[in-house]
């Protein structure tokens, strides 16, 4: 169940994010964003969230999704739209650095509710 739950709404938090970012901002469809946010949130979770988290700090968990959020939103909104390169990379800067701070507090959540283990994060980093 928690790993559901964390799902849904780290998938909320992305569509929402992406939508206002990509759809409202950059004109991007609506189906498009969809995909962009299933690929980047089935990404992010098993590698920033049930990978990196645990074994380093919530910075360097927030540092590697964000890094990831930028290439897959960028590299699949050009695929996907048409826009160039640097259009797309502009969008998914900005996206990519609103949802580093979603995943700060996301990594938060995931913590408090032990939905991962956290070994090596509890003893010898901080929140």
């Amino acid at each position: 169940m928690g790993h559901g739950k964390a799902l849904a709404i780290k998938g909320v938090m992305t569509i929402v994010v992406l939508y206002l970012v990509l759809g409202l901002g950059f004109d991007i469809s609506f189906m498009n964003v969809l995909l962009i946010t299933l690929v980047l949130g089935l990404l992010s979770y098993m590698l920033g969230d049930l990978f990196i988290l645990p074994k380093t700090s919530n910075l360097v968990a927030t540092m590697a999704d964000l890094g990831m959020a930028f290439v897959v939103i960028w590299l699949l909104g050009m695929a996907l739209t048409g826009l160039s390169g640097g259009t797309m990379a502009g969008a998914a800067i900005i996206a990519a650095l609103v949802m580093a701070v979603g995943e700060y507090f996301f990594h938060k959540y995931i913590f408090n509710n032990n939905i991962t283990s956290h070994r090596s994060y509890r003893t010898s980093h901080e929140f």
